[in-house]
């Protein structure tokens, strides 16, 4: 396959299409936004003004959108990527959605004789331009097998991974991890901070045990600092958040922790804080602190 479309540029789809190009394959886009498509325009890319138009001249159709909602708007919605008389398209989701969504998407394009497959992944853009994210993908084996290369080059770890939903189900359990990394970190720099340690001493004893992550290794320090620079947002982690509280109650289980997360973005979101990286909730906790001591 060398016929790549990519339908939505924000950070993540945006990346992932100059790391295409600069691959050597043909990429052709669509954002509702047009400025957003400059980037990719400039760089070689074509940009198309419809979905359906995106999907007629692909191989492969990659969707990277905010919601389920925004994935069946691009997909069923009108030209979208149903309307195409493209009978060889393989579709495959990036975006962070409900597994119960996923299915029934992937059963209404099968409806249309569409091969669909869920890519959801981990790594932010600044992986993305290299090719380094790691894919999670489920659904129809053989159209995994068809562009396994494609998926390959924009990942250096893809898992396979089942039927259908099986990817956002890894995904959700794999964003919990994170927001609960963030709020230990941030909880634990404000503790270090509140007793007049230095939280670097802190980050360096973590990160010289088992316990380490990359996120006490990499983001934690601009934490310290209050450089919240967004590789993916408060606002987005808030969102997918509420997906796996939402995944959780179907299921008919109790998740008491991401329950109680779920209530500090939202109050993160409150004041206005959605825009910065997800990891500035520790902003969050220290205006609660000043708050109490005024």
């Amino acid at each position: 396959m060398k016929k790549i479309g990519i339908i939505g540029l924000g950070m993540l789809g945006n990346a992932v299409a100059l790391h295409l190009l600069d691959a050597g394959f043909d990429v052709t886009v669509y954002n509702r936004t047009k400025e957003k498509t400059i980037q990719v325009k400039e760089k070689g890319g074509k940009v198309t003004s419809s979905p359906k138009e995106t999907a007629e001249n692909t191989e492969i159709v990659i969707i990277v959108v905010k919601d389920a909602n925004a994935v069946k708007q691009v997909s069923f919605g009108n030209k979208g990527i149903i309307e195409c008389k493209n009978k060889k398209l393989i579709v495959a989701d990036m975006s962070t959605i409900e597994p119960s969504e996923s299915k029934n998407i992937s059963k209404k394009f099968q409806e249309h004789n569409i091969q669909k497959l869920d890519i959801p992944v981990m790594g932010g853009p600044n992986v993305a331009i290299t090719g380094e994210l790691v894919m999670m993908a489920s659904g129809d084996k053989t159209a995994f097998d068809n562009c396994k290369d494609v998926l390959e080059k924009i990942a250096n770890k893809v898992f396979f991974l089942g039927g259908s939903g099986v990817a956002h189900s890894v995904k959700l359990a794999m964003n919990l991890q994170i927001t609960m990394l963030a709020l230990a970190l941030s909880e634990g720099i404000t503790l270090m901070k509140s007793a007049d340690v230095d939280p670097k001493i802190f980050l360096e004893i973590l990160n010289s045990t088992y316990f380490k992550t990359g996120m006490s290794e990499k983001k934690a320090y601009k934490m310290i600092d209050g450089e919240y620079t967004a590789t993916f947002t408060l606002s987005n982690l808030k969102k997918d958040i509420s997906t796996i509280t939402k995944m959780a109650k179907s299921l008919g289980i109790k998740l008491p922790m991401i329950e109680k997360a779920e209530e500090v973005y939202d109050d993160a979101l409150k004041e206005g804080l959605g825009e910065i990286d997800y990891t500035g909730i520790i902003e969050h906790i220290k205006r609660i602190n000043d708050s109490k001591q005024k």
